[in-house]
């Protein structure tokens, strides 16, 4: 889909990956450059009949609601459910979800923004599909070809031990086929993996990422790297 000059980055991965700590170092980044960034949560923004699904899902499969923390575990019942019925209406919501992703990212677009940064993506709804099929892989492609593509679509990579301490919401056995499709769909629609690692190693990473791929073409490299290291400098 063809879009104007707003960079727009979107971070995914499984629960507990790190997503909210790294887009907020990014959000930081980008508002040291002098430009205006906004967040923009999946679930909360773009997600059609978010709440009724929420309250649907609660009911039909009696999981509990809410985020898990380390003293508060948690056990959900929605993604890791993976009936044929309930695929298949995933189907058509994410379908749903791709039209109103069209429709909050142009409205973003027209605020004059100069960067959009998606906490959690399409992509994130399509780990929820069997992609070892290869009906499901297609409709993941086709789908993909409606709604803006990033520039910049990272998927932090965690191990699911260490990601279920943080998050506990699922059980690991899930959660490690979980981390198995994000990985598998990285490469279906040309995600750039952060691999596990120090919190500010994967900073690091993901500024340079950006910089390549979202500033350089726009800014002098030298203005730019020069950002780049007050902005380190602040965070010290």
């Amino acid at each position: 889909m063809r879009r104007n000059e707003v960079k727009l980055v979107s971070f995914s991965g499984i629960d507990g990956a790190g997503k909210s700590t790294q887009i907020e170092a990014l959000r930081q980044f980008v508002r040291s450059l002098g430009l205006h960034c906004r967040v923009l949560t999946f679930w909360d923004d773009v997600v059609a009949l978010s709440r009724f699904r929420e309250g649907l899902s609660s009911i039909a499969f009696k999981g509990e609601q809410g985020v898990g923390s380390p003293d508060k575990p948690i056990l959900r019942r929605d993604k890791n459910v993976g009936a044929w019925y309930v695929t298949a209406a995933r189907v058509f919501l994410y379908l749903l979800d791709a039209i109103s992703l069209c429709v909050v990212f142009s409205r973003n677009v027209a605020s004059g923004e100069d960067f959009i940064i998606f906490d959690r993506y399409l992509y994130d709804e399509l780990a929820n599909l069997p992609l070892q099929r290869l009906a499901t892989r297609f409709f993941v492609r086709v789908l993909l070809t409606l709604v803006p593509q990033p520039d910049v679509a990272l998927v932090l990579d965690a191990e699911p031990e260490a990601a279920i301490l943080r998050k506990p919401e699922y059980p690991l056995e899930f959660v490690r086929r979980n981390r198995d499709a994000y990985l598998r769909l990285s490469r279906i629609a040309g995600m750039t993996v952060i691999p596990p690692g120090p919190v500010e190693e994967a900073s690091t990473m993901i500024r340079d990422i950006v910089t390549k791929h979202c500033l350089q073409e726009d800014r002098n490299p030298l203005d730019v790297g020069l950002a780049s290291e007050a902005a380190e400098t602040s965070n010290r």
